[in-house]
């Protein structure tokens, strides 16, 4: 069925261009045999499809823009071909009648494009070095937006301004009244000199932003009010913002003032709603900011390029905490040593990291257990209902091609076959939002999973929840997006988000987590207890769907060391190629699973096992595993994690001390005019998003 759905997808759009061909094609034979029906019809027509497409399938105009035919110069080859059907047409004098309107026509694309030279130049008044959120950034003279058809619409602003100048120059043609192009022609000209003195009224001084060095200078001093003492650190791709909303919670929790750096400007409205201050920095030249703020250390839940550029302030301290903890090799990434230390669940991770030898010196490795699985519940024992609600969560294919990443491709559609072929089974399937990202047979596998699901879903029937239940998850999700979505004017840019996303109202943090809460309990209530789901909803969390089940099947990922915290029945499918010996070895989170085959031999009796506690051969394996990868849980992770953040804080501040200490006289800071040559580079070099930087240390 999908494949069906993207073919014809597929035909649509290939029939879209060439109706745009065709239209010029015929625009042209009847310009050159003045045949006027065939001439205005076409004309007409290629300007309906080109603004049809323009407003609903942009994407596929995209395609033309590569070949250099983009709406420039498609609406160019339009009126000129109209000017050459005038030429031809009896009754209309070259030199008399079609000489205004040509220079008419050229006056209207002059002003379309000195409209854009100074659409470019308010973008760039707009483009502030730093980007913030849940921050008062009024001082620095924050407005609204100019339409976007002005500002970053050319297309949409050329295809809609020149309407009245075609269809007059086409009247013209028909009825041979010179007239008709002139007021057409003049109407175009209105729209775009209007249009342009408008946006020039961002350049004036009451709506142009702060310069540079004004915000930076702001910045400054917000960070000397604010006086921060810890951060979470984050740079990464649109797929990677869970990484960093994980510990969005704890973070918040810290004793201290908590901040949240980025790198990107995308990632700022990715991060979910939060009471920390959000802080973007794109260009590393502008990250020393931060060197003379009263930040003391930094929280990375992820490695990328752009982390050494942070790692040379040596004012703070570093602390990798990762996204999750797995046995893959990549919970033990060699680029951990360059952080002061590595924060881990319990005691497998730093054996982890011993057995690596990567460099990670065993005393930098600060066991702190994993703060944000508090809200998933403990196993209370047998199903109680007449369903077993399974989890299938398999991971992505990963980067490097092994075929025991995921077992979506060689193990999952065999799995979901042997589930859904229990009638006492409701299945639960949470693919990675990376799925497919990679590897085109991961996502194929994925589609097919997809499909088998829905088709089994479609095949079941038996009570529903009444209207009650929708109506209470439709009150639950409004409630929730008042509180979560902010109120954007359709064309916001990125300084009206910043004035918009101020300064949160207290509390608001509680009462997202307690909406939160109650619209997932909405949500799982509106479905029938038998009704299969594919839960992709980015609003719901994979520790909601951990609540929902009875059984957990996964791949070997942090998935299932979180799973632990429930100590649920959990199953691993081995797609490595080793032997279930092997595999065990070779993987201590899978100690106290079952081990599936890629033929999903062994799901009736693990599904058995769920459903007679007395049958699982695991439970006391689960409680040794959990405290093995989790760390004990008295006293509690958070206060654990508080601990050692306080502790590094406090090193901070010798370190710093002792910096103080040695400083010679009249050697300048990092900061100092001429001091680092190679960040003075960069912020030559790069450009607003900071992309092309080096990375030097």
């Amino acid at each position: 069925m999908p494949s069906v759905g993207l073919n014809k997808r597929r035909v649509k759009q290939l029939g879209a261009l060439l109706a745009i061909f065709a239209a010029f094609a015929a625009q042209l034979v009847g310009a050159l045999l003045a045949h006027l029906p065939v001439f205005v019809t076409a004309a007409a027509a290629g300007l309906a499809v080109d603004l049809y497409l323009r407003y609903r399938q942009p994407a596929l105009l995209s395609m033309l823009s590569r070949v250099r035919f983009d709406v420039t110069v498609r609406q160019l080859l339009r009126d000129m071909l109209i000017l050459l059907g005038l030429l031809r047409i009896d009754g209309i004098e070259p030199l008399r009648e079609q000489a205004p309107l040509t220079v008419a026509l050229l006056f209207v694309y002059a002003l379309h494009f000195l409209c854009q030279g100074v659409a470019v130049m308010v973008r760039r008044s707009r483009t502030l070095p730093v980007v913030t959120r849940n921050i008062d950034a009024s001082a620095l003279r924050l407005c609204a937006a100019p339409p976007r058809i002005l500002a970053r619409r050319p297309g949409h602003r050329l295809l809609a301004f020149s309407v009245p100048a075609t269809t007059g120059l086409l009247v013209t043609a028909v009825t041979g009244d010179i007239y008709a192009g002139a007021a057409g022609l003049g109407l175009s000209l209105l729209l775009m000199a209007a249009g342009t003195a408008h946006l020039v009224t961002w350049l004036l001084p009451g709506k142009r932003p702060a310069s540079k060095d004004q915000t930076l200078e702001w910045l400054d001093g917000w960070l000397e009010e604010y006086r921060p003492t810890v951060a979470m650190y984050f740079s990464g791709g649109t797929s990677s913002a869970y990484q960093a909303n994980m510990w969005l919670s704890t973070l918040s929790a810290l004793d201290g003032k908590p901040l949240i750096v980025l790198r990107e400007r995308f990632m700022v409205q990715k991060i979910q709603a939060t009471d920390v201050p959000i802080i973007c920095i794109p260009r590393v030249a502008h990250m020393f900011a931060l060197e003379a703020s009263t930040l003391k250390m930094m929280l990375h839940p992820a490695n990328s390029g752009k982390t050494s550029q942070v790692l040379r302030i040596p004012s703070i301290k570093h602390a990798f905490t990762n996204h999750g903890e797995s046995d893959k090799l990549s919970s033990c990434n060699p680029y951990a040593k360059a952080y002061d230390e590595v924060w881990v669940a319990g005691p497998a991770a730093r054996e982890r990291y011993r057995q690596a030898e990567i460099g990670v010196d065993d005393k930098d490795v600060v066991e702190v257990g994993r703060p944000q699985l508090a809200p998933i519940q403990p196993w209370t024992g047998a199903p109680e209902g007449t369903y077993t609600t399974v989890l299938y969560a398999p991971t992505w294919e990963g980067w490097d091609g092994n075929p025991g990443n995921t077992s979506v491709v060689l193990a999952g559609e065999n799995l979901v076959r042997a589930l859904l072929e229990d009638d006492g089974v409701r299945l639960l399937y949470k693919p990675h939002p990376m799925t497919g990202s990679v590897d085109p047979e991961a996502g194929a596998a994925d589609r097919r999973i997809r499909a088998m699901i829905n088709e089994a879903a479609a095949g079941r029937s038996g009570p529903r929840p009444g209207v009650e239940a929708v109506a209470e998850l439709d009150r639950r999700k409004a409630e929730l997006d008042r509180l979560t979505s902010s109120d954007f004017r359709t064309g916001a840019d990125e300084l009206e988000r910043m004035m918009v996303q101020g300064r949160p109202e207290d509390g608001r943090a509680a009462l997202v987590a307690a909406a939160t809460e109650a619209w997932e309990a909405a949500y799982w209530a509106s479905f029938p207890e038998w009704q299969h789901q594919i839960v992709v909803t980015p609003r719901l969390g994979i520790y909601s769907c951990f609540n929902q089940s009875h059984l957990l099947i996964s791949d070997v990922s942090s998935v299932v060391s979180d799973y632990l915290h429930s100590e649920k029945p959990y199953a691993v499918a081995n797609t490595s190629g080793m032997t279930e010996e092997e595999f065990r070895a070779a993987f201590p989170t899978v100690r106290a699973a079952a081990v599936l085959s890629p033929d999903a031999s062994g799901v009736a009796e693990l599904l058995e096992s769920v459903r007679f506690p007395e049958k699982d051969q695991y439970t006391k394996a689960r409680t040794e595993l959990k405290a093995h990868l989790l760390g004990p849980s008295d006293p509690p992770s958070l206060v654990r994690f508080n601990a050692a953040a306080v502790a590094l804080c406090a090193e901070a501040d010798e370190r710093r001390t002792l910096m103080t200490a040695h400083l010679t006289p009249g050697i300048p800071s990092q900061r100092g005019p001429g001091s680092d040559e190679t960040a003075a580079a960069e912020a030559r070099n790069s450009g607003p998003n900071g992309s092309p930087e080096p990375v030097t240390t």
